[in-house]
């Protein structure tokens, strides 16, 4: 019936693996879980511990694959038709978390089934405040946000039939940004998604910088993979605004106003206080100067 499938680097997932196995225990349905280590440089020895629960395997690789590869990897081997992805940095908010999945699965003909993403109500550190206040204002949607765009989803938190993620999760490179590239394939192959009210908390929250150069490699994977014709122009809001100021031949009087104050924008994201309008700025800077080279 159901495949949990978690991958892993550098990160102790006993938790995480404990807390799903006690209640899907408890359900009556056929289940495994399976834990890849995506070949960790530092060794977690307590992961291996999970072996010890029921229908609980733990595997490590002896070389990188990268999230995308590994998870395909991970369905591959899978033996049941609906998969359960979960990141490793996370934990269910709810006790019933697999049973409102599986409640839903039963009562919906969706292909796909997505709870949501939610954060601790208490801010981290300074130096791990923008991804903090990112991730609350722009990923934690309601249900009715997110249908409001129903093709976009992390794939943090992730219940998908088998045959359909084989069929969408088509690159198996190591970029950032691949749930934008997972998330149009969906919608090119309009496949049903259901949303629904049963998120995890991600706990594993980077520091400022490493969150500003992830932003801007996944600005990266959005023109590598538009060049390749693997995703759409106008699909993040981004590339919305990009295309407006297009029309209007404002790029280059847009990047001739914001360059200047890139530095003081990057000074500002590492503060207690981002504006993260300033981030959807500075992120279309970098998407413009990008899209400039790409012409010339």
């Amino acid at each position: 019936m159901l495949s949990i499938l978690i991958p892993t680097y550098n990160y102790n997932i006993t938790s995480l693996v404990k807390e799903i196995h006690e209640e899907v225990e408890k359900l009556d349905v056929d289940f495994e879980i399976k834990v890849l280590d995506d070949c960790s440089p530092n060794v977690v020895l307590e992961n291996e511990q999970i072996t010890n629960f029921r229908n609980t395997t733990f595997s490590r690789l002896d070389k990188n694959l990268g999230r995308t590869a590994i998870r395909n990897l991970l369905a591959k081997n899978a033996q049941y038709d609906w998969l359960l992805f979960l990141d490793a940095d996370v934990l269910p908010k709810h006790s019933n978390f697999i049973q409102t999945y599986l409640e839903n699965c039963e009562s919906s003909s969706a292909d796909v089934i997505y709870g949501g993403i939610s954060y601790q109500k208490k801010a981290p550190s300074k130096h791990k405040y923008l991804r903090w206040h990112y991730g609350r204002k722009r990923e934690a949607k309601s249900v009715a946000e997110r249908n409001k765009d129903p093709y976009f989803i992390i794939s943090q938190n992730l219940f998908i039939k088998k045959n359909i993620f084989l069929s969408v999760n088509i690159n198996e490179e190591n970029h950032y940004g691949l749930d934008n590239l997972f998330s149009n394939q969906l919608k090119r192959q309009k496949v049903k998604i259901h949303h629904i009210d049963n998120p995890v908390v991600h706990l594993g929250i980077e520091d400022s910088e490493s969150f500003i150069q992830k932003a801007k490699k996944a600005v990266e994977t959005t023109v590598i993979f538009e060049r390749r014709g693997l995703m759409d122009d106008n699909l993040r809001p981004l590339q919305k605004s990009y295309l407006r100021l297009k029309k209007y031949g404002a790029t280059r009087l847009f990047s001739f106003c914001i360059s200047p104050f890139k530095k003081l924008m990057e000074r500002n994201f590492k503060s207690e206080n981002p504006h993260l309008f300033w981030f959807d700025l500075y992120r279309l800077n970098y998407y413009i100067e990008l899209k400039s080279k790409q012409r010339a």
